[in-house]
């Protein structure tokens, strides 16, 4: 699991061009309860919304997980291009039938399961509802990741909503997250 986990950025700094971002962890040492658990967002496992970015977009990419950058071309002030950042891949993590496998998953979440709310017409979305723990006196985070068109994709986004307002039992991915997500993805593609 950690190794598969690693093949999508875990554990490495990935976004080489922001100083003081933090490390997504996949502990090494976890036992098989501990492992079972971390794949439904409990035990030690940390992810960044960018790092859960990099996962749905590598989904997206048919399993191939590209390096994240924050700038992508830099001009002068008469418009002329001074720099542009060149997409490079981090790594192959999965096979493209994996990958198309797990796209076929995503959009069943969307269009019959708990992300209904994310669905946009005409578009077919893949989605991914999570609710991760947080400490005893802290409510879970709601998670949501997504791309879309899933066919063709455009936009991959990742929301973690914060919900200390919200009663415990009402914090879930898709209801929270899956709105926030949809708006993004309308926005970027244009609906």
């Amino acid at each position: 699991m950690a190794e598969q986990a690693e093949a999508f950025g875990f554990n490495s700094t990935s976004l080489e061009d922001l100083p003081g971002r933090g490390t997504s962890n996949y502990p090494r040492d976890m036992d098989e309860p501990q492992t079972a658990m971390s794949g439904i967002g409990q035990s030690s496992v940390t992810a960044s919304p960018l790092q859960m970015a990099m996962v749905a977009a590598g989904i997206a990419n048919g399993g191939e997980v590209k390096r994240p950058y924050l700038v992508d071309e830099v001009r002068a002030p008469n418009a002329s291009l001074l720099d542009k950042t060149e997409e490079s891949t981090y790594s192959r993590a999965i096979s493209s039938a994996t990958a198309d496998q797990l796209t076929d998953m995503m959009v069943a979440t969307v269009e019959s399961g708990t992300a209904g709310v994310a669905a946009i017409p005409g578009v077919s979305v893949a989605g991914k509802t999570g609710t991760a723990q947080s400490t005893d006196s802290r409510p879970p985070y709601a998670r949501f990741v997504s791309f879309a068109p899933a066919d063709d994709p455009q936009v991959a986004v990742a929301v973690m909503v914060e919900a200390s307002d919200t009663a415990r039992d009402e914090i879930a991915g898709g209801t929270l997250g899956g709105p926030i997500a949809k708006a993004i993805m309308e926005a970027v593609m244009g609906s």
